[in-house]
């Protein structure tokens, strides 16, 4: 399913698609904003995936915004994972 938000670091309108079905999504909404963890609540979803469904803030922003010492140059560090 496809989920659109915007992100607070650009103010750009986001757009990803989410492996769940609307239902599920409601049903981890719900269950996160009646105090579940966001981990708990959609489990099958990367941390990179809870991050926008939580903020809006896609990887890239969120690389370009909080680089880590961690990536070497031409590398970014997402999430705990490194890509080049």
């Amino acid at each position: 399913m496809k989920l659109s938000r915007i992100s607070p670091l650009t103010g750009r309108y986001n757009t990803m698609d989410l492996p769940l079905t609307p239902d599920t999504y409601d049903a981890g909404v719900a269950a996160w904003r009646a105090g579940l963890l966001i981990q708990l609540a959609f489990p099958m979803l990367s941390p990179d995936l809870r991050e926008f469904v939580k903020t809006g803030i896609t990887p890239e922003e969120w690389a370009a915004a909080f680089p880590t010492e961690d990536a070497a140059p031409g590398e970014t560090v997402t999430f705990g994972k490194v890509t080049t």
